[in-house]
């Protein structure tokens, strides 16, 4: 009995050590496509451009980010994994490498469409390999290593932005483009086959509407303080008085502060109902947006210190709303309804970026957390309505933390659910 559990677990070792170069892919993608947002934004105003075509750059990537979603799993099933992951980072390192070429606001917006596509189709075609490769005794560790991989790449992408803010601008666009090249590496040189390509479901929006309208305005909601915060953040950092040097800390500590909160709003979610959760961490996200205003004038450790807060309270937010909607949704729909999330996720993160930049130049670098502050007040009402309209389920799906990678997540994430 022994002797057999040994060679279990050496089987499902070597299995583990097969999505290595997977992991290692996502760790330079996110190096590379974590940096390219900052670094626009902030060469993007040294060359002169206004903060609403700074935020237009981002509206841009998500919008991208949009048709890679779309255009991912149509060109995996013609040309295949490795040919599509090829494709994908190519379009991302076109547009890294043409931003030394021309300085212009709407060539670079055409550019960080490549990088939004580049992301989706990438990260489409690692989720779909790891879900063909991943078993029941696996799924765990692989899932946990993917999460830690991608939000610890994340990180360091972030405290990149000071060196890479000093450097000459076609020195560090093609540091980006180096890494977003070599992400293919791992997959290129690997000896594992290509898996075959996964059942995918349609893409059914209207799904997410039926099973649960708090949901989706909850992602919507997510997208406007996400996107805005990422995209937008570097103008805020220079607003209130932050050096180059400082503006990869300041979006760090908001990464870092969303991936801390994530264990305590799980444990929240499946204690109490998730509706009220959700309304409280919309309030928590109003105050935490008054303290990020009010810290602007509190010295650099208080500004990094109300991002960490402004993360911890918005980004667990989205998960929680998918969690919510997961519960009225039977096994079959799982799929199709994270795919459904994302869907509204992206939509939202679109025009978010380009409107806090505009009102910030119209009213002064507050205006970005005034804007994500409405949006949470709006939340708590349409929440508060939401529970005089049926009551919670008595049976739930376990709180699942939901990366915002691609709409193949569901296909990993899935299972989770109903594992439980």
């Amino acid at each position: 009995m022994r002797r057999r559990r040994d060679r279990h677990n050496v089987q499902v070792m070597r299995l583990m050590l097969t999505f290595v170069p997977l992991l290692l892919s996502v760790c330079l993608l996110q190096l590379s496509s974590g940096g390219v947002g900052p670094l626009d934004a902030l060469t993007g105003l040294g060359a002169g451009f206004s903060n609403g075509e700074v935020g237009f750059l981002g509206s841009a990537h998500f919008f991208g980010f949009f048709i890679g979603c779309w255009l991912a799993p149509r060109l995996m099933a013609s040309v295949g994994h490795s040919r599509a992951y090829a494709s994908f980072t190519a379009m991302g390192a076109i547009g890294l490498a043409a931003h030394v070429l021309v300085t212009d606001p709407v060539a670079w917006a055409l550019m960080r469409v490549a990088s939004g596509l580049c992301v989706a189709g990438c990260y489409t075609v690692i989720e779909a390999w790891l879900q063909a490769r991943l078993t029941n005794e696996t799924r765990g560790r692989a899932m946990g290593s993917y999460r830690i991989v991608d939000i610890s790449a994340s990180l360091v992408a972030q405290f990149m932005i000071g060196s890479l803010a000093d450097m000459e601008t076609y020195i560090a666009y093609n540091l980006l483009t180096i890494l977003c090249c070599a992400s293919i590496l791992p997959l290129a040189v690997s000896n594992t086959a290509q898996p075959p390509l996964p059942t995918q479901g349609r893409l059914r929006p209207g799904l997410a509407w039926a099973r649960s309208p708090l949901a989706v305005a909850g992602c919507i909601v997510s997208a406007v303080s996400g996107a805005s915060f990422r995209m937008v953040g570097p103008i805020y950092g220079i607003e209130v008085g932050l050096g180059a040097d400082q503006i990869g800390l300041f979006l760090a500590a908001y990464v870092a502060g969303g991936a801390l909160a994530q264990y305590p709003a799980g444990w929240l979610a499946d204690k109490y109902d998730r509706r009220w959760v959700l309304i409280w961490l919309s309030v928590a996200s109003v105050l935490a947006c008054g303290i990020t205003i009010g810290a602007s004038s509190m010295g650099t450790l208080g500004v990094m210190g109300a991002a960490a807060l402004f993360g911890m309270t918005t980004v667990p937010i989205y998960s929680v709303s998918a969690a919510h909607a997961h519960d009225f949704a039977s096994s079959e729909e799982r799929v199709e309804l994270s795919a459904a999330l994302m869907f509204f996720y992206a939509v939202g993160a679109i025009g978010a970026p380009y409107i806090s930049s505009a009102l910030i130049a119209s009213y002064g670098p507050g205006a970005l957390f005034t804007l994500i502050s409405l949006a949470h007040i709006v939340l708590v009402g349409f929440g508060l309505l939401r529970m005089r309209a049926r009551p919670a389920m008595e049976k739930r799906t376990p709180y699942v933390w939901a990366p915002r990678t691609s709409f193949w997540i569901g296909q990993l994430l899935g299972r989770n659910r109903d594992d439980h």
